[in-house]
């Protein structure tokens, strides 16, 4: 059998026209080239270069040989490539952050689904706001965060590359007591004269997207309490505090003294997007978690506008 370490010391002494050169190029003496080529020669069980004194031509059997050890090695080149591949999706670490809406739907049915196919991968999510998320990962403490944007402010950082997930339509979320619980659907304006619970304005865009959604309905809000924990702005909603949007994806849990409704029209929207480095290596392992949120994404969208169209 022919060996592909000495079919590579061949295919240099042809390039390089004498065994000098080759062995420079190879970082080899001169004479451990000229041993590869003689056993090279042995294996073959014929001649594949003429030595002479104005240096080495190869034989016509060295030339054809030459020929297939640049298709040999080409093909084992993209053998190793594929392996490596492979490997990036067999072991290793993939980091993930997540706000927290996502981090308890998206992300555990996207990262259980990673395991079953790359069980190999170790897989971490950690919270972060986020604005908090995209400065981990340009700090490099992850390798994908998700994150939300309005689409009137959207993310523009050229740090950034966005892989948008869905749209996630906010509902209106009122106390099973109030008049308008009786209501299938509601118009924002007719909540002109309420208080509402909102998001803090500077981690997340939820509470841009109330105040840009009441102003396009002819009103400012009266915010009577900011927090951007959703069990919490539930809790005071059931209390009488105020009434709140609250976006799909928070709605996996709802509380029995609350109720939900949807807005008449167009309702305030949010996208949800996965975050990677601008540039920056993707590793296979986390362009398969890509690929796999992208799917999960669809398919939390596609129960969205199911519900939507029974209601």
């Amino acid at each position: 059998m022919l060996d592909v370490k000495r079919l590579k010391v061949l295919r240099e002494v042809a390039a390089r026209g004498s065994f000098s050169a080759a062995a420079e190029a190879l970082a080899y003496t001169q004479s451990a080239v000229s041993q590869q080529i003689a056993a090279l020669e042995r294996e073959a069980g014929t001649v594949l270069v003429d030595r002479n004194a104005r240096g080495v031509r190869l034989t016509e059997a060295g030339r054809a040989l030459v020929r297939h050890a640049d298709v040999i090695l080409s093909r084992l080149a993209d053998a190793e490539a594929e392996l490596d591949a492979i490997a990036g999706v067999r072991g290793g670490r993939l980091r993930l952050v997540s706000f927290p809406t996502a981090g308890a739907t998206i992300a555990p049915r996207a990262i259980g689904r990673f395991r079953e196919r790359f069980p190999g991968v170790e897989v971490t999510l950690a919270p972060r706001e986020p604005d908090e998320g995209l400065d981990c990962l340009k700090s490099g403490e992850c390798d994908i965060a998700l994150t939300v944007e309005a689409a009137f402010e959207p993310i523009s950082d050229k740090a950034i590359d966005k892989h948008p997930l869905l749209a996630d339509p906010m509902y209106v979320c009122v106390a099973s007591c109030h008049p308008l619980a009786r209501k299938a659907r509601l118009r924002l304006k007719d909540l002109a004269g309420e208080s509402w619970i909102m998001g803090t304005t500077g981690t997340c865009p939820d509470g841009v997207i109330l105040q840009r959604a009441c102003q396009g309905a002819g009103f400012e809000p009266q915010v009577a309490f900011q927090s951007d924990d959703y069990s919490a702005i539930q809790g005071f909603v059931a209390a009488g505090v105020g009434v709140c949007l609250i976006p799909d994806l928070a709605l996996a849990a709802v509380r029995e003294d609350v109720v939900i409704r949807e807005l008449e029209g167009r309702p305030p929207t949010r996208h949800v997007l996965a975050a990677t480095l601008a540039g920056g290596f993707v590793s296979p392992a986390a362009a398969a978690m890509l690929e796999i949120l992208v799917e999960v994404g669809a398919e939390f969208e596609a129960t969205n506008r199911a519900l939507a169209l029974a209601s």
